[in-house]
């Protein structure tokens, strides 16, 4: 799951805030990456609200697109990478809790 520790968030931002003008700064929180771009299937996958398990190109795009001028007006920002999982909040088989597919 992608949470933010307060100590990233407020580096980040001052970071941003003092370097105003010169660069952008951002910084970006990942979840689950495989590094080994593994086929998940089943509740693994199936949990996950993209509906796959995240791949190191998912990082690799968003570092492109923040260098980019596309995201010229972006900074001082913590960019989540997790497929959705943040919002869901729970993982698959955690606390007892089971993934069930609806039908």
């Amino acid at each position: 799951m992608c949470t933010v520790p307060s100590f990233d968030a407020a580096l980040t931002h001052a970071m941003a805030a003092s370097f105003a003008g010169k660069v952008r700064v951002n910084s970006i929180s990942p979840g689950w990456i495989d590094t080994d771009y593994t086929v998940y299937e089943g509740p693994d996958a199936l949990q996950q609200p993209a509906g796959r398990v995240g791949n190191p190109m998912d990082i690799a795009n968003m570092v492109m697109f923040l260098c980019s001028d596309k995201a010229g007006f972006i900074t001082g920002e913590n960019i989540c990478i997790d497929g959705g999982m943040t919002k869901l909040m729970i993982y698959h088989d955690d606390y007892g809790w089971t993934y069930m597919p609806e039908e």
